[in-house]
């Protein structure tokens, strides 16, 4: 008899999550918290970045993974005066599904729907689905809002992905070339050069590409049309220095690269529905 596919609760660090299982050996661990992906493993590999000075309270954002950000990137958002810093939805707990399993895939969408504690900061009524698609080296995150509410919905945000890297002043990052690039340290517009290498603080946002990136030959990151942007970051490792979350040397093993919907915000009106998605894929597993 073929093996299915598992999924089994869990805590990581004393907070709730699913664990996700092939029988091929790919894992994956989502926190309720935040439906904040914490860990996908694949050949053998971890393939995200978690650091571990991380805060893992269950109140505070954590640093790393997958963390989602809604309704506002950073602080660009129509209550961006009102909101932290990317959002509150990744401060939050989310509600999980029953898995859809099989030999080679398994399926878990996360729910968050605005209750009192969303409404205390944003009286909007919404419902977020992050739905997860694990595959043997494929992971698939696909992000739905649904304006639930009778006024108009604004929100930006991001699947802000921590991808682990050996040495970030080594890595190359291709498929951007030709896009709008502006770099948000020295604030200047340029069109993006065909293979990016990092050196020092990296973050610019980018036109989103319109075929896949590639990491280092071995990772292919595809983000839907829907997200007008790709974001790249590295703090370097003057900023990351002053990151409390963490180690100093960090910087030197990640590298952000985000599927966002950074300066326009999306407008949806009531009842209308809004989804898009970010998907990797190992190369030569």
């Amino acid at each position: 008899m073929t093996p299915l596919a598992t999924c089994s609760d869990t805590l990581f660090a004393g907070l709730p999550a699913r664990e996700l299982t092939l029988p091929q050996g790919d894992r994956l661990v989502v926190a309720l918290l935040g439906a904040h992906i914490l860990s996908w493993q694949s050949g053998g590999q971890e393939r995200l970045y978690l650091s571990p000075q991380s805060v893992m309270d269950g109140q505070a954002a954590i640093r790393g993974g997958v963390p989602v950000c809604f309704p506002q990137f950073n602080q660009r958002g129509p209550m961006a005066d009102r909101l932290p810093k990317h959002g509150f939805v990744r401060n939050v707990s989310w509600q999980a599904d029953v898995a859809e399993l099989s030999a080679n895939t398994a399926h878990l969408t996360l729910r968050l729907s605005d209750n009192a504690q969303t409404r205390t900061g944003w009286p909007q009524a919404f419902a977020a689905e992050l739905a997860i698609a694990l595959s043997p080296g494929g992971l698939k995150i696909t992000f739905r809002v649904q304006n639930t509410d009778q006024q108009p919905l604004a929100f930006s945000g991001a699947l802000h992905t921590y991808l682990s890297v050996a040495d970030v002043s080594k890595a190359t990052l291709q498929g951007l070339g030709g896009r709008a690039e502006w770099d948000s340290v020295t604030d200047a517009h340029a069109v993006a050069a065909p293979t990016l290498r990092f050196k020092g603080q990296f973050d610019r946002v980018y036109d989103a590409p319109n075929r896949p990136m590639l990491l280092d030959q071995q990772l292919q990151i595809e983000q839907s049309p829907a997200w007008a942007n790709t974001v790249v970051w590295n703090p370097g490792p003057v900023v990351c220095a002053q990151l409390a979350d963490m180690p100093a040397d960090s910087w030197q093993h990640m590298l952000c690269v985000e599927a966002a919907q950074v300066f326009d915000p999306i407008t949806l009106p009531p009842g209308a529905v809004w989804e898009a998605w970010q998907q990797l894929q190992v190369l030569n597993p």
